[in-house]
């Protein structure tokens, strides 16, 4: 049985999460892994009941919600991401059996399915009760992170399984080698193409690295991470963006400038979300003389709606527009270093290794296994019950 959420305890861990260590240092005999997503629609007549899913609980309209669908519409009504979650599924099964290790992977969906009650009762079914969870995002912040530990604990009661599941989940990997990989070698590669296509170019006066990342309410950025780090404007989710960017251009080893960029934003004009967005980026190096500008989806893992709507289809139109020559370097996806590392991030809970053994490429990590008191609170619902942290 689960004990019940007390203060100081973590709700439906592992016996060494639960009483709320930074790291976990105790290896834990894990049944399985819950790959945890947000879902997408698959055809046109899914799209705006997926897109009531994500708007659940706000009273936007469906009339409203048809000026997002054309996104999705222009694609045949069907997201890339659940292609791009069973590829990944498959990689990661595939990377488990390579290494000996017996861990089944059950993949659910927060707003879509397969979703994360489907999966939840699948292991039950199976016989697992101590998962250990990864979900498709690398970031703290409360849509990346804190909604995704309140989801495991709103589906383990309504699903039954309150009292008989354990969920923990691997810590923040925005600064793990086999996530900051791939975008290393996407810059790299990603300069040499604008070299290529822009003969004679001096990237240093000409080019700029544009870093991308999904927009959030400010509210929600000040809130991201620990209060006690005191990451101030922005929060945790900005200041992990920056050093990441940091790193992969140190790795790149190019005199190129660069920014992080902000896209995706939603909700009323009246409510503040980080900026600058990427087309006034855009717009302000066209103003300064800028010739190329290369754009690195820093802050997702696959090439998802937002990266194939809102840089491959809108940020590269404005670069057009602007005669700006623009390059978007690959995301993770299934390559190999970024599969690898997600399986290094379950092994060390497996094993709980000690964290200086752990890969950290900033100086902001290793992220915590167990999220702090206070950390990534939705600025507008407040705390809600959630696993894998300490209350609140």
């Amino acid at each position: 049985m689960v004990s019940a959420q007390n203060i100081g305890t973590v709700r439906n861990a592992s016996e060494p999460a639960a009483s709320g260590p930074e790291h976990v240092t105790e290896p834990v005999g894990y049944d399985a892994i819950l790959l945890a997503s947000f879902g997408g629609p698959e055809g046109q007549d899914d799209v705006i009941p997926f897109l009531r899913n994500v708007t659940r609980g706000r009273g936007i309209p469906d009339e409203r919600l048809e000026e997002v669908a054309h996104h999705y519409r222009h694609f045949g009504g069907v997201s890339p991401i659940n292609a791009q979650n069973r590829a990944l599924k498959a990689a990661l099964e595939t990377e488990l059996a390579a290494r000996g290790v017996d861990l089944p992977v059950y993949w659910g969906n927060r707003n879509w399915g397969p979703y994360l009650s489907d999966a939840l009762r699948e292991a039950s079914a199976d016989g697992a009760t101590r998962l250990i969870a990864i979900a498709t995002s690398a970031y703290s912040s409360y849509s990346s992170c804190r909604q995704y530990r309140e989801d495991f604990a709103r589906e383990l009661d309504e699903t039954g399984l309150a009292d008989t599941m354990v969920i923990d989940k691997v810590r923040q990997y925005f600064d793990h080698p086999g996530f900051v990989a791939p975008f290393t070698q996407g810059v790299a590669d990603g300069l040499a193409e604008l070299e290529r296509r822009l003969p004679g170019v001096d990237l240093a006066t000409e080019a700029h690295v544009l870093f991308c990342t999904h927009s959030i309410p400010t509210g929600d950025a000040v809130h991201s991470g620990p209060a006690a780090r005191g990451f101030g404007e922005g929060g945790a989710y900005a200041a992990q963006h920056r050093a990441v960017a940091e790193v992969v251009m140190a790795r790149a080893g190019r005199d190129v400038p660069w920014d992080l960029v902000y896209q995706s934003r939603s909700g009323p004009p009246s409510q503040p979300w980080l900026e600058p967005d990427v087309n006034d980026a855009l717009r302000d190096l066209a103003g300064r003389g800028i010739k190329a500008v290369l754009l690195v989806p820093l802050g997702f893992v696959s090439d998802h709606m937002e990266v194939m709507w809102d840089l491959d289809e809108e940020a590269t139109e404005t670069a057009e527009g602007l005669g700006i020559v623009s390059v978007r370097t690959p995301t993770p996806g299934v390559d190999p270093a970024y599969v690898a590392g997600l399986v290094d991030l379950v092994l060390e809970r497996v094993h709980g290794t000690p964290p200086g053994e752990r890969p950290a490429e900033t100086a902001l990590g290793p992220w915590y296994d167990v999220c702090r008191p206070g950390c990534c609170e939705n600025a507008r619902l407040g705390f809600r019950p959630a696993v894998a942290g300490l209350v609140p």
